[in-house]
């Protein structure tokens, strides 16, 4: 029989560099693989063939592979559904263990429940890391035991937990220093003679999976100081650079969130607080699986959304004729992002000014999204919704206009997105606010009440 391996799999962690699972892996008794398989499950599910996230990945696969071989291993790279690839890659090596990060996503939870099976019939172990968040759903919990629900108690809680537990770790300078527990560094780099030895093998090519490559500057892993410095003074400007941009990398694990975190602890308490309100959705989908496709909130199930497809085209394409709004769509259809505050912006029009089911619009933003991550994207449209886990929502409606003059007063970002702006042929507002807002509030109570 072939040496022993271990298989480290690779899903949502595409680097080497402060890797947890990939760590534990190394720390093993066996030669390592790492394995990425681009799985049909979730590709067989992509309409559109050109999915800019598609090629990132790709692209990083390939970028991956290249650090492992100038480490003297590889990348082993599939194509199918990992229900059928690990009986293959069970028969093409002698497996001793299999290492991976975890996922609370409902379709990675069930896939690592039926390969753990697998496996286990094998005598195989399973051994699952904490990489992607800094606090998982269980970790973070109230006095009882029970999980948060609400953002303000949760982040105080998170916060305290960060701070029980210190430990001295190499600065950059090699001089030793202080960090939590919870966001030191795994150095992978000093265990990497222990990655399984091999000649390269290849990678798919995109067409053999049925897509085509697009040609798109992705955004950058690296992000200025001074940015993340400024963040809580800049970022609610999307005329200005003043977001980090950094959603695909902590999507897809290009980046390490523990470092992040580090940085972000030092530099701008704001962008360490966005960080929280990432685990505190993913910790929400964990605790609540119900929120993929129904509210957190059960009773707002009975809000009467209006049928209006030709309405929910206009706010697709960016002629609602509410300028901000446009220029949100727009820039979102033609470069896969859309800066925060525009997202809320968006998302509170189609749900209270159209009155259009949230769903509608998260499945869009699932689609169009560079970032799209699925608990942060289901958190942040049911709280502009107001079904989600806020605890004073549905009369928040936002203004438009009000919300220009707050953070586009110049019109800036908007003239870049709809330079017909402000000439006869910008289209007229589709709904009246005055109205609109009446009718949200009338259709929200009406629910509520019953």
């Amino acid at each position: 029989m072939h040496t022993p391996v271990s298989i480290f799999w690779h899903r949502r962690d595409l680097r080497v560099h402060d890797n947890a699972g990939l760590y534990h892996a190394l720390k093993g008794p066996n030669p390592v693989l790492p394995l990425f398989i681009f799985d049909r499950n979730i590709l067989d599910d992509l309409g559109n063939k050109q999915d800019a996230r598609v090629t990132f990945i790709h692209q990083t696969i390939n970028d991956l592979k290249n650090k492992l071989e100038a480490m003297g291993s590889t990348l082993l790279v599939c194509y199918g559904k990992p229900e059928e690839i690990w009986p293959t890659l069970l028969q093409q090596y002698n497996i001793a263990a299999v290492y991976t990060n975890r996922d609370f996503e409902p379709y990675a939870v069930q896939r690592d429940v039926s390969v753990k099976t697998m496996l286990s019939a094998r005598n195989i172990p399973f051994y699952t890391y904490k990489d992607h968040v800094i606090f998982e759903k269980d970790e973070v919990l109230k006095g009882d035991g029970t999980p948060y629900t609400v953002f303000t108690p949760y982040s105080r809680r998170w916060l305290e937990k960060l701070q029980t537990r210190w430990m001295e770790v190499p600065g950059p300078d090699e001089a030793p220093q202080t960090v939590s527990f919870y966001l030191a560094s795994y150095p992978v780099e000093k265990y990497t003679h222990n990655l399984f030895k091999t000649n390269p093998l290849t990678v798919p090519a995109l067409s053999e999976m049925g897509f085509s490559p697009v040609q798109m500057a992705f955004p950058s892993v690296s992000v200025a100081r001074g940015l993340i410095k400024n963040y809580d003074k800049t970022r609610n400007f999307p005329a200005i650079n003043g977001t980090s941009k950094l959603g695909i990398h902590f999507r897809f694990g290009t980046i390490s969130i523990r470092e992040k975190a580090r940085h972000a602890q030092v530099l701008n308490a704001t962008f360490l607080n966005e960080l929280i309100w990432r685990d505190f959705y993913s910790q929400i989908l964990g605790n609540f699986p119900h929120v993929v496709g129904h509210p957190f909130r059960a009773q707002y199930d009975r809000v009467e959304w209006r049928n209006a497809p030709e309405d929910f085209e206009k706010w697709c394409q960016g002629r609602t004729g509410y300028p901000i709004v446009d220029a949100g769509m727009r820039e979102l259809n033609t470069t896969g992002f859309m800066h925060n505050r525009v997202r809320m912006i968006t998302a509170s029009f189609l749900t209270k000014h159209l009155l259009i089911d949230w769903r509608m619009g998260e499945a869009y933003f699932a689609e169009k999204l560079l970032d799209f991550d699925l608990a942060s994207n289901s958190g942040g449209w049911q709280w502009a919704a107001g079904c989600g886990t806020d605890a004073a929502p549905y009369f928040r409606i936002f203004n438009p206009s009000e919300q220009t003059k707050k953070f586009d007063p110049e019109f800036k970002y908007i003239r870049q997105w709809v330079p017909e702006f402000g000439t006869p042929q910008y289209t007229k507002p589709m709904v009246e606010h005055v109205f609109a807002r009446e009718r949200c509030l009338a259709t929200y109570k009406k629910a509520l009440a019953e």
